[in-house]
Formats: C-alpha cells, sequence, structure tokens
C-alpha cells in the first residue's frame, strides 16, 4: 500500500503524550534547567491557549475560538472542487458540509446513517438551491464497507481534490466490529488510514490534472497529549478496557469542545462537566471552523505536516512526531487490513 507523505504521523495526533514528560529526575545540572525551561514554556503556551479559548482573541490566522467556519471561508469561491466529508450527516460534519457547498464545492457527504445523510442533503440544500451534493454510504468500522464506498465513488467519476476525515466515536461501550477489531479504534482510526490509502491514487490523479493542490484534514484531538507510556499499546488494542512530489497536504485538527452526537455515549456526564467548564466550549458553527479553514483557506496552500487548533497552527505531543511509533502504526495498521481481506 502506498504512503501519503506525513499521513502516518497525522494519525498520531490521537494518540500522543505531553512532551514536557520527557523530564526526569535523574538528569543533571544543565539538563535539568534545560527541562525545566521547556516544561516553563510549554505551561506559558498552556496557559496563553487557554486564555485565547476563552476570549476568542484571534491568533495569526486573524482568527480565533470564537470564529465560525461561515467567518473562516468568507469570500472563497470554490466551485472547481469537490471534497468528501465523513460523518457529513450531523454535527461539526454536517456545518463543514453545509458551509463547503456555501462556498460553491461539490460536497460527498459519506455516512453509516443514509436517513441521516439525506435529511442533511435536503437541509444544505434548502438553504442554498445551488449546493452540489451527493451522499454515500461509508461505515468506516467494516473494512468491506471502506471499500464498497470507495468503488461508488470512482463510479460517480468525479475528482476529488479535498478529503476530510471527520467522522468519529468517543466513550462507546467495548464491542468488536464485524472484522474482529475493537470498535473505536476501528472506526476512528483503521477506516480512515484505509479510506485515505484507497483515494491517494484519485487524489493524486486529480491534483496533476488540474494543477490543484489536493489536501487531506485529519480532526484530532487535545486528548492526544494524555495517553499511555510508550504512545499506543499495539498488544492491548483488542482488549476491554505515501508517494514523493503529489501535490497533496496532509493537516490535523483539534476542533475544540463542541456538544454534538459524538458525545451520545457519555451524555450525562458530559453535561455534567460542562456544567463547570462552560467557558471552554464552542457552538458547532465554531467548532467547523479549523476545519473549514484548514480545507480552504488560501493562506494554507503548501503547508503540510501540522497540527491546528482555534485556526493557529500549535505544537503536538513528542509521540505525534516520533517517526519510529508512527511507522510502527502505520506497519501495524497495514497487516491489520491486510489479515482482514484474507478469505
Amino acid at each position: 500500500m502506498p504512503e501519503a507523505p506525513m499521513m502516518s504521523l497525522l494519525v498520531l495526533v490521537r494518540v500522543g503524550e505531553r512532551e514536557s514528560k520527557i523530564f526526569r529526575g535523574e538528569k543533571r545540572g544543565g539538563v535539568v534547567r534545560q527541562c525545566l525551561e521547556v516544561e516553563e514554556e510549554e505551561m506559558r503556551a498552556e496557559i496563553m491557549s487557554i486564555f485565547s479559548l476563552i476570549s476568542g482573541r484571534a491568533g495569526p490566522s486573524g482568527f480565533g475560538s470564537a470564529s465560525t467556519a461561515e467567518q473562516v471561508t468568507e469570500g472563497i469561491d470554490d466551485s472547481k472542487l469537490t471534497a468528501i466529508v465523513t460523518g457529513g450527516a450531523s454535527g461539526i460534519g454536517l456545518e463543514t458540509a453545509r458551509v463547503l457547498a456555501l462556498r460553491k464545492v461539490h460536497v460527498i457527504i459519506a455516512a453509516r446513517n443514509m436517513e441521516a445523510a439525506n435529511a442533511a442533503k435536503k437541509l444544505i440544500i434548502k438553504e442554498n438551491e445551488t449546493a452540489r451534493v451527493d451522499v454515500l454510504k461509508l461505515d468506516l468500522c467494516s473494512i468491506k464497507s471502506v471499500r464498497a464506498f470507495v468503488d461508488n465513488f470512482n463510479a460517480l467519476d468525479v475528482p476529488l481534490n479535498i478529503l476530510i476525515n471527520n467522522a468519529g466515536v468517543m466513550f462507546c461501550p467495548f464491542q468488536l466490529s464485524e472484522d474482529g477489531i475493537e470498535m473505536q479504534f476501528a472506526t476512528n482510526h483503521l477506516g480512515h488510514f484505509l479510506l485515505t490509502n484507497l483515494l491517494l491514487e484519485k487524489m493524486t490523479h486529480t491534483a496533476k490534472a488540474t494543477g490543484i493542490e489536493g489536501r487531506i484534514v485529519n480532526l484530532s484531538s487535545i486528548a492526544h497529549c494524555h495517553t499511555y507510556e510508550r504512545g499506543i499499546r499495539f498488544d492491548k488494542i483488542n482488549e476491554e478496557n505515501w508517494e514523493e512530489g503529489i501535490n497533496i497536504t496532509v493537516n490535523s485538527v483539534h476542533p475544540g469542545l463542541i456538544m454534538t452526537p459524538l458525545m451520545r455515549h457519555s451524555a450525562l456526564l458530559i453535561r455534567i462537566l460542562r456544567v463547570f467548564s462552560f467557558f471552554l466550549w464552542k457552538n458547532i458553527p465554531q467548532g467547523a471552523a479549523t476545519t473549514c479553514y484548514v480545507a480552504l483557506h488560501p493562506s494554507l496552500k503548501g503547508v503540510t505536516g501540522k497540527y491546528y487548533l482555534d485556526c493557529t497552527e500549535v505544537k503536538t505531543s513528542a509521540f505525534a512526531r516520533d517517526s519510529v511509533l508512527a511507522r510502527e502504526l502505520w506497519d501495524f495498521s497495514n497487516k491489520l487490513v491486510t489479515s482482514v481481506a484474507k478469505p
């Protein structure tokens, strides 16, 4: 399977660790001071990030946590582009699809629930009669469904400029997919891993034929800063408890805290927590802003391998930049997909 530049690293944005944890008591002298300085610098950066989140203060991009998806894409006309949005039937995925369609992008909503996807399409077209929206079934926790989706998409004979890996689940009860893989890992990582690889040829061809840069946007979470000591426990996945020179960029984003269907498995707990952290939460238009910014904004032309929060590039954890761990995840995922494909 060909490699997408930076794709394996960016998938790891889901599973990293605070870099400040490199500090250990056995360090001595100047090394200790250096580690403390790193810790203090990161703490200051986190404090400023929280302040910016609460205040809505704009960053270097001119946008901040209070910016909406419409605001960050204002004035953009991308009628020549086609985009796939996974999980585009609800939540920030629906808002992303709506705003992309508003900016004249041909949007393909990829969703497991076709009734919800068709309702989303009708909603978008009702607001914008000229919107170009199609829906295709995609169940990311099923290898068979992912392959069928790609076949159905290719049958449409349309270009592919943007792939937004938006769909995900969280806090779901432990269960295995039809392929025998833990459901959250199968949906959030493995399904998108396979989908992206199967669509790379189409994206590469589109970029070469049109001269327009392709963009892959992976939705992630700031929670990647808190994980296991080694980053990923490959041996515990199922326990209960790219080609050079292609004109495609790959970036990850953290949308922020938003009350969406993603929270459905922990709705009561989240509502309680929200009472005490209401100042940190965004509405759905604000939650979709960073995704739309990274997908469409011309200022990000040629920018790849970055991580964005509130439309601003931020530093990831050490694990998210660990090329050895990235390779291990890539090989592990390839092996898993291949094993499922065997009769």
